[in-house]
């Protein structure tokens, strides 16, 4: 027997879920692929490796589609102030929430606990059903009616089909939609850490030739630790047994950090930055991982992810009540006229971070810590970088504000 659906989602995590719940209203019957699904949150377990800063515009969706209560309902670490330097002789630059009248520039969550969040949300509607775990056999993409086998026998006709299946994603291959694509000359090494001292409100992050440095606050006596680095390096750092990596971190990251008591996992992944062709074809659309990928320096990935799920639904929440065909092209082109160069600027940006920051030449070293002293002293570039961690900035907004105030400067030298 063949099901129709009016959408078919691939792709049950943090992405396609809140597709779904967002959609929740729309009358139309929605079908979420899994293949695994998440392990059930035990608060007595440690944070999970695998974290995201979720900015106020996130949490703001998050909370529209019922799932922030639950998120509540387990843990995350909310932080009101962000420290960034090169040098621990310089001192850097402080972002404040308060300056902007905001509670706080985010949250970091553990991904997984999002993605139940999300899946809850979901299970509220009658309209939505959620199949997991389960995978796809057999996919062709028609403009009229794609047609989705299931490894457990199950088929499906969908109008829509919506790939929100990661980097690596099986809908985008089988719309064959190119893929552009960069590999930054360093990986990710990073660990979840006992800390002393309870609970912070603050993330670090420090510049270094090699590649950036963090530290993220997670509930309770724990943080993520981030250390960017060439891929040799990471892969000795996974070698080292706990107490010689707590040295190394001691040793190489500023003396302002808390104090590390312990390691409780650790992992590496590689540095991939892609950009989808395109981020439609007549009744098929990607969002999330699956249109992009970005340098996590600023934890924006999943934030550019929540974007296109809420840009997304309003293009089709509208074409229903216009009555129009949510899996036409014209229809969809909406949603990538909305989204697409906004990511692309974003990669772009980060780009510009990664590469300006991690160099030790003289000239740009200068730049950079003018620009970070100039942040510091002046209201409305400290004011407009923390309008872009709250999600209320876009890169365009963002890149011609130190540029404008340091012509004046230049100007009077």
């Amino acid at each position: 027997m063949v099901e129709h659906v009016d959408i078919f989602i691939v792709g049950g995590g943090m992405v396609g879920t809140a597709i779904a719940a967002r959609l929740g209203h729309s009358g139309l019957n929605i079908a979420v692929l899994e293949q695994q699904a998440p392990p059930a949150f035990d608060p007595a377990s440690p944070p999970d490796l695998r974290v995201s800063a979720i900015s106020p515009a996130s949490r703001a969706l998050l909370e529209r589609i019922g799932a922030w209560q639950h998120i509540e309902a387990m843990r995350s670490a909310p932080y009101q102030r962000m420290q960034v330097w090169e040098t621990e002789r310089s001192a850097g630059t402080l972002f404040d929430a308060g300056e902007v009248d905001a509670a706080n520039l985010g949250h970091i969550i553990e991904n997984r606990i999002v993605q139940l969040a999300c899946t809850q949300a979901l299970q509220q509607h009658a309209n939505i059903q959620l199949i997991c775990p389960d995978s796809i056999q057999r996919l062709d993409i028609q403009a009229g009616g794609s047609r989705i086998e299931l490894a457990s026998g199950r088929s499906f006709v969908a109008r829509l089909v919506i790939g929100a299946d990661g980097a690596k994603s099986q809908v985008r291959d089988a719309a064959s939609i190119g893929l552009n694509s960069h590999e930054y000359p360093m990986h990710a090494f990073v660990a979840t850490v006992g800390i002393q001292g309870g609970e912070r409100d603050i993330t670090w992050q420090r510049f270094t030739p090699n590649g950036p440095q963090s530290l993220l606050p997670l509930p309770g006596d724990y943080a993520s630790l981030v250390w960017y680095h060439q891929p040799q390096q990471v892969q000795q750092l996974l070698q080292l047994d706990d107490t010689a990596l707590i040295a190394a971190f001691s040793r190489e990251f500023p003396d302002a950090l808390p104090t590390l008591t312990h390691v409780v996992s650790r992992g590496s992944f590689a540095l991939i930055r892609r950009h989808a062709q395109d981020y439609v074809r007549a009744g098929v659309v990607l969002a999330g991982d699956a249109a992009h990928t970005i340098h996590p320096l600023a934890g924006q990935g999943v934030n550019l992810g929540f974007q296109d799920a809420e840009a997304l639904c309003q293009v089709l929440e509208q074409a229903v009540q216009q009555g129009e065909d949510i899996a036409s092209l014209a229809v969809l082109q909406r949603y990538q006229r909305q989204r697409m160069l906004p990511n692309h600027g974003m990669q772009r940006l980060m780009d510009a971070f990664c590469y300006g920051f991690s160099n030790d030449s003289g000239p740009l070293r200068f730049v950079r810590n003018l620009g970070l002293k100039l942040a510091n002293h002046s209201g409305p570039v400290k004011k407009e970088v923390i309008r872009y961690a709250l999600g209320l900035s876009t890169p365009d907004q963002l890149l011609p504000t130190p540029l404008a105030l340091l012509k004046p400067r230049l100007k009077r030298a």
